[in-house]
């Protein structure tokens, strides 16, 4: 018989979605996969139901209806202040997960090497080994979560074609600052490589922190694939709308991956959509109000549980240290939490390049009675042991 292909055995199906069906099955608390339990806003919801009713039940344009399309760079311009055209600097995808696959395909051949920062959103070292590239791992140092300069130039010196940055990022809830930004950015430069930005939780940063958009730093526009999702924002995970903007040289190539990978997202959600992303600016302001206080909800039980914890700078997720429970990975660690503690985590070795189980990693953009509810069990599982 023929074999499957090798690549495929580097890696392993989404640990993410695999502790979600192991929170069903021992229906404990799902703060693995980072979904909301509350739906989206009721103009949103509406907006859907008129879109439903009308004539966009056939394929859109392949890289995005143009409606939607002059939406997104009507915000995302206001937001960064360049000027992003809706017919040549964008490409609108299922979600993010395929616009950084999208972005990888567009700047990598098979063989190339591709910086990943080390905890990694799962995605990434899966997408360089499927688009035949090589990835190169650069930890980010807990608990502040810093990377070596040195070791980040050597990496570029070895040849990288491009790096990936998550920001804010999953899993760790890191905000890159400027002056680390403007470092990357000069390295960027000096090696002639791609940035490939995750940009999906822009809206979800907490005070002092600020989030900079990288394809605003001097130079790097033109270098930049950045991507991004209505997902977290709008509370509209199943929808999978996301997008890559870039300049219209990579759009015209990522255009042609986009094409070949899905034709294109759903063409009822994307007329919805553009309801969310006409949203005034109090909108946005409302949204960082919310999670301010989910966040200040949930570490108070993670305070209470007396483990070290992580508290992020942007995004919506916690690493809490498990390290003095006594497990010998973290796997098995949150296989017990789901079945005897009733709240799921993810272990934080999907995470990481390193052997590294210290970690699980909870996610708090849930309604605050579910935060309670996992909260007080956390506290009490916890505090009990093993």
């Amino acid at each position: 018989m023929p074999q499957p292909a090798r690549r495929l055995e580097v890696f392993t199906e989404s640990v993410i979605r695999e502790m979600t069906r192991l929170a069903n099955r021992h229906g404990s608390i799902n703060l693995a996969q980072g979904f909301p339990d509350f739906d989206p806003p009721a103009e949103l919801i509406d907006a859907l139901a008129t879109a439903i009713r009308g004539p966009h039940h056939q394929y859109a344009v392949t890289w995005g209806a143009p409606r939607f399309r002059q939406a997104l760079a009507r915000k995302q311009s206001k937001l960064t202040g360049l000027d992003i055209d809706p017919d040549r600097h964008l490409v609108v995808t299922c979600g993010s997960t395929e616009a950084m696959m999208v972005a990888m395909m567009t700047a990598c051949d098979p063989g190339d090497k591709v910086i990943v920062f080390s905890p990694f959103y799962e995605n990434y070292a899966a997408d360089a080994i499927l688009s035949g590239a090589i990835p190169v791992h650069i930890t980010l140092h807990a608990p502040n979560f810093e990377f070596d300069r040195m070791e980040l130039r050597q990496a570029f010196e070895q040849g990288a074609k491009a790096i990936v940055i998550c920001n804010p990022s999953n899993p760790c809830g890191k905000v890159f600052t400027r002056e680390e930004l403007l470092y990357i950015a000069g390295l960027a430069e000096e090696f002639d490589a791609f940035v490939l930005m995750d940009e999906v939780y822009e809206h979800i940063v907490y005070a002092p922190h600020q989030h900079t958009y990288f394809a605003t730093l001097p130079g790097m526009w033109e270098r930049t694939l950045s991507c991004g999702s209505l997902s977290k924002t709008y509370s509209i995970t199943g929808w999978r709308l996301g997008h890559v903007i870039a300049p219209e040289n990579l759009i015209s190539r990522a255009r042609k991956v986009h094409d070949f990978l899905t034709v294109g997202a759903a063409a009822p959600l994307q007329e919805a959509a553009i309801t969310a992303l006409e949203f005034p600016d109090s909108y946005y302001a409302d949204l960082q109000r919310d999670y301010d206080a989910k966040r200040d909800l949930f570490l108070g039980y993670m305070r209470q549980t007396g483990l070290p914890f992580t508290e992020p700078q942007g995004a919506y997720y916690t690493l809490l240290n498990i390290s003095s429970l006594g497990f010998t990975t973290d796997t098995e660690a949150a296989a017990w939490m789901t079945e005897t503690v009733g709240v799921t985590g993810v272990p934080g070795s999907s995470f990481y390049r390193e052997p590294e189980h210290r970690f699980i990693r909870f996610h708090f953009a849930k309604k605050e009675d579910t935060l309670r509810a996992a909260g007080e069990k956390l506290v009490e599982g916890l505090r009990r042991g093993r």
